[in-house]
């Protein structure tokens, strides 16, 4: 079976939804600032790219990415994708998750401005 970046996502974002607790933080903001970073720091790091790691902040979301990239290593397909089809399944796989825990959402609390 071949892997598309469309299948591809698909396979990485149901590993999401059922492994990872990072995706459940509370307010709206915090999920889009985790979905934007940890899903930013996983492509540099499948790509073999140098990764931020100056703030606290960052070595937190790296540590989070560094985490998630190994536990994909059940996922074969993903050791041969090349760097552009990487990052066109991440870019479409910060997408999804955002869809599916921000704006689809239906946790009114995500949308509460003062919480």
């Amino acid at each position: 079976m071949e892997i598309t970046t469309e299948s591809g996502k698909d396979a990485l974002m149901n590993y999401i939804m059922k492994n990872c607790l990072w995706q459940f933080n509370s307010r709206g903001w915090d999920r889009k600032l985790q979905n934007e970073n940890i899903i930013e720091k996983a492509t540099q790091i499948l790509c073999m790219e140098e990764t931020t790691k100056e703030s606290l902040a960052d070595r937190c979301y790296w540590a989070e990415a560094q985490q998630l990239v190994n536990e994909w290593e059940c996922f074969s397909w993903l050791k041969v994708m090349n760097s552009v089809d990487i990052k066109t399944m991440m870019g479409k796989l910060k997408e999804a998750l955002d869809y599916q825990l921000i704006t689809n959402s239906l946790n009114e609390e995500l949308k509460n401005p003062n919480y």
